[in-house]
């Protein structure tokens, strides 16, 4: 059996990725055309899978990148083990701006004496987050939640994760429709999703909306090899299917 459970995550800030794309493919099948030679197409229950790209740069001054490439290959090649990829939504997120910047995380927060580690770092957490509303079921694909510290009102598309400890571990969703939601500080919306669920999630479960993670594997079309320009400069775009 798979295990998605207790994976490592991968060093997104490290890679320093130049461009990401995330996305949910593979979601309708056709049924041929009809009369006008338009595709007829149904939607299947799973929903599609999500995907992400990421350009990830290593250049001779940070040769610890290019190891860190390297243990990916070695982990992830194959596409029978898996790891949590965090999505990028830092930018065009629902988060505050602190310090001219949008920030899904705060970091640096101290002990209640004021004091921080010994290496001069403190905690950190999410500035948005939710909490599921009603229990839902495996497959749903409407899902009830109070979302919290919203710096706008969630609209067109955003990206969120759930941790399901039973097997699924963390898988990512985002909802391409807003049902409802009430009017308050912090409001409970009503969320169309794309994938639908991959377990039933209970009331009471949290939703991540900073840096929503997934249980994902290699694309069954890339390969990541060892590789050593000579220059040690590497441009790779690494290639993540969500792991079934």
């Amino acid at each position: 059996m798979a295990a998605y459970l207790n994976l490592p995550s991968l060093a997104h800030d490290f890679l320093k990725p130049s461009r990401v794309a995330a996305n949910v493919v593979g979601n309708v099948i056709s049924g041929g055309a009809n009369g006008v030679g338009e595709s007829i197409t149904m939607d299947l229950s799973c929903g599609g899978m999500v995907t992400y790209e990421l350009d990830a740069n290593a250049s001779s001054r940070n040769m610890e990148v290019h190891n860190y490439l390297d243990w990916l290959s070695a982990r992830l090649n194959g596409g029978f083990r898996f790891i949590n990829v965090p999505i990028w939504t830092d930018a065009k997120g629902p988060f505050p701006v602190l310090d001219g910047k949008k920030r899904a995380i705060i970091k640096g927060i101290p002990h209640s004496d004021g004091s921080l580690f010994s290496d001069g770092s403190g905690y950190s957490q999410a500035t948005v987050w939710g909490e599921v509303t009603e229990n839902a079921a495996l497959n749903a694909g409407i899902l009830k939640m109070r979302v919290y510290g919203l710096s706008r009102p969630l609209q067109w598309s955003d990206w969120f994760s759930i941790y399901h400890a039973d097997k699924k571990g963390w898988r990512a969703y985002r909802h391409w429709e807003v049902l409802s939601a009430t009017d308050e500080t912090n409001p409970v919306y009503t969320l169309a999703l794309q994938p639908p669920l991959r377990a039933a999630v209970p009331a009471g479960t949290r939703v991540e909306f900073a840096r929503p993670l997934c249980a994902m594997k290699f694309a069954a079309d890339f390969n990541l090899p060892s590789e050593t320009p000579g220059n040690y400069v590497r441009q790779v775009t690494l290639k993540f299917v969500e792991a079934f």
